[in-house]
């Protein structure tokens, strides 16, 4: 494929993205009691208007277009299997959409039956497409991904993992799905760089498809992304990065890890804190994620609230967050193809999201201060 038929590929996920989201929100007064996102007083809500939390369609909309787009338009004999491998994935991506629009619908599905969809729709991927986790240069680790049962069951905690982490970040307009499309550029561009245009095509998808559904979510929020997007998406980027392993052995997963840190560094830090210091169960809603410290300590501090439009607080996290994420993935793309220097642009986003997380809760870890935190972000969310 040339230059040009990805930039119409990803046209044509954005089109249709951006057409469902528009009348998803046009719509709105027909199915809001059951769409809306009415919870407006959780610890992590920081928005005061009820809105659609079912984005995710839009999203979903736009790569089922841009694969039915890539299989009219740009199926060359050379390439016979791409359109059927992209069609299968999205097959495979069922299982987390659903159990994640369920739950934007009745708010009754719980964390752990999403993850459980969501492995599931790893392991439908594993058998359709041989995504699965075999390597990750890792001594010993290695070894025992040699054998099927510990692979598919790495496989499916990564990608489920993965896209919970996704979830985690969705928090505010424009930051999980910001994050989404450098993710999908960083893994886009190894796979052009390898010669992996289904890998590339997948990215481009995502690309399209999410930047439709953020002409409506950001800056104003006036749609969100939902469970149902956040897992789709985080699925959708997760399949691509391991498939990029699959598929390229010049590929190493630290490179890999490094383009998709982030996410990764919040679920994992969240875990520990919540386990470890706080002494809660690592499933609770927090307001201490790195993303609401941001919004509480700088945003606020240096933002001005403007009553006409308060949406310019929660936009301003997108505006601090994904620059420096754009930044650690180019770094990654250009550096990563050496292991050793992958895991130095791992370690320095570590150290990195602890320095910066450390200077922000000012080192006080005591549960008294995170209660503080959380009540202080809540009413400050209320007064917005």
């Amino acid at each position: 494929m040339s230059e040009i038929q990805f930039f119409q590929l990803a046209s044509i996920a954005f089109a249709a993205s951006l057409l469902v989201s528009l009348l998803i929100v046009v719509s709105q007064k027909w199915h809001g009691g059951l769409s809306h996102d009415h919870d407006l007083n959780g610890v992590q809500k920081v928005h005061t208007t009820a809105v659609p939390r079912i984005g995710g369609l839009g999203v979903l909309a736009g790569i089922v277009l841009g694969c039915l787009g890539f299989g009219y338009f740009f199926h060359s004999g050379k390439e016979p299997a791409v359109s059927t491998e992209m069609l299968l994935l999205l097959a495979a991506s069922m299982p987390a959409f659903l159990a994640g629009l369920i739950e934007d619908f009745t708010k009754r599905v719980s964390v752990r039956v999403r993850l459980m969809a969501t492995a599931m729709s790893a392991l439908v991927a594993s058998a359709l497409l041989g995504a699965t986790v075999t390597q990750l240069n890792i001594w010993g680790v290695d070894t025992l991904l040699q054998f099927m049962p510990i692979a598919l069951l790495v496989t499916a905690i990564v990608v489920a993992g993965g896209s919970n982490a996704i979830n985690i970040i969705d928090g505010f307009n424009g930051l999980s799905s910001g994050t989404i499309v450098i993710m999908s550029a960083g893994l886009a561009a190894v796979a052009l760089r390898c010669g992996d245009h289904l890998v590339a095509n997948l990215g481009m998808l995502a690309i399209g498809a999410t930047l439709g559904f953020m002409m409506l979510n950001y800056p104003r929020g006036k749609l969100f992304l939902g469970d149902g997007g956040a897992y789709f998406l985080g699925f959708w980027v997760s399949e691509m990065a391991v498939l990029l392993l699959v598929r390229n052995s010049s590929v190493n997963a630290w490179q890999v890890l490094s383009i998709c840190a982030y996410p990764v560094i919040e679920v994992l830090f969240s875990i520990y804190r919540r386990r470890f210091i706080q002494k809660v169960s690592p499933g609770a809603p927090d307001a201490l994620h790195l993303h609401t410290l941001v919004y509480r300590r700088m945003v606020f501090k240096y933002v001005d609230k403007n009553s006409r439009n308060p949406w310019k607080r929660n936009a301003a996290v997108a505006c601090i967050i994904p620059p420096v994420v754009a930044v650690c993935v180019a770094v990654s793309v250009l550096v990563g193809t050496s292991i050793a220097m992958s895991i130095l642009t791992v370690l320095a986003q570590v150290v990195l999201y602890i320095a910066v997380y450390g200077r922000l809760v000012r080192g006080r870890w005591t549960s008294g201060e995170a209660d503080r935190i959380e009540a202080s972000v809540s009413v400050n969310a209320k007064l917005r």
